[in-house]
């Protein structure tokens, strides 16, 4: 039987095909704890698609879902947009959360203060903020995030910070990363496949 994993999920913003083709490349199982970074909705052509996977794996399965910005902004939207089902409303502002600490690592949707805890954290860092290297968290963990595209299509390692965001939306790859081995999977929306290592690179 396979060890439980701790992964992490980049950007979807409405990319279900993407979605969908990774979690049978990876594959998720239901032993692993699975990080979603934030921003499932927007840009792409699926956002409800998006919001319904993710409902219904979270009945079944270990689901840690952040709220991203452009979640956020969704949910300022919710008094004029009236044909919203209510289970994404509550998916959105129930199930979501801020960040998420393990034992070894921060995930934040786009970035920390590195010299403040995560009970200090402002809005606008952990849901705005493009990312910069200002050195390690005061935590000494390394920090997970996504929000910061990257137009080159592979995740970006600064060490202590690792950025997934790989902008599957805009014919880029959809990330998920194994925070323990540095292995990553990506799909994009045509349904190709591909992985690698943080540290070596694309092996297929």
């Amino acid at each position: 039987m396979a060890s439980p994993r701790l992964l992490a999920l980049g950007d979807i913003h409405g990319c279900l095909r993407a979605l969908t083709t990774l979690a049978l490349h990876v594959p998720f199982r239901p032993a692993d704890t699975l990080v979603a970074l934030g921003d499932y909705v927007n840009r792409g052509s699926n956002s409800a698609g998006v919001l319904d996977w993710f409902i219904a794996w979270n009945k079944q399965n270990h689901l840690v879902p952040l709220l991203g910005n452009h979640d956020w902004m969704m949910l300022q939207r919710r008094a004029v947009d009236s044909e919203v089902p209510d289970a994404h409303w509550t998916f959105l502002e129930s199930d979501c959360r801020p960040w998420y600490e393990s034992e070894r690592h921060l995930f934040v949707h786009a970035g920390v203060d590195p010299a403040l805890p995560m009970t200090e954290q402002d809005e606008q860092t952990l849901l705005w903020n493009k990312l910069e290297d200002r050195g390690p968290h005061v935590s000494g963990k390394r920090v997970i995030c996504g929000h910061t595209s990257q137009r080159s299509g592979k995740p970006l390692d600064l060490g202590h910070t690792v950025c997934i965001d790989t902008r599957v939306y805009a014919d880029g790859w959809l990330t998920c990363l194994d925070v323990a081995t540095n292995a990553f999977w990506q799909a994009n929306e045509q349904g190709a496949t591909r992985s690698g290592t943080l540290a070596g690179g694309f092996a297929c």
